[in-house]
């Protein structure tokens, strides 16, 4: 029986309900990720950051590619204070030695493009 009181009281405390309401986005159905059917169809490319300076060149930043097919990764090093165009250099000299990457979808999220 008390259940119900504490249910009741629940409903009608300020305090209460202030702390149970639901904050952020309600939920919603998910779309799926297409999948790749062949390896370098799809992939991913991000950024890392702060690191310490390393390489004979002092590389202070990487850039990871990621194939979602085969799981395989690509470590570019770089400075962080690279330009789009020293980036695509770097990227161009990456896509003579893996000519089979889609390119597209590696840049469709970046920020520096």
């Amino acid at each position: 029986m008390w259940q119900k009181d504490v249910a009741e009281y629940c409903k009608t405390c300020d305090r209460c309900q202030k702390a149970n309401k639901s904050i952020g986005k309600r939920l919603r159905i998910m779309i799926k990720i297409q999948e790749p059917s062949r390896p370098w169809e799809i992939g991913h490319m991000d950024w890392v950051t702060g690191l310490p300076p390393g390489g004979d060149r002092s590389y202070n930043a990487c850039v990871v590619i990621v194939d979602r097919f085969s799981k395989t990764l690509i470590f570019l090093p770089f400075h962080k204070d690279y330009t789009a165009m020293d980036m695509s250099q770097g990227l161009f000299e990456v896509k003579r030695a893996w000519h089979s990457v889609n390119w597209d979808s590696l840049m469709e999220g970046s920020k520096i493009w």
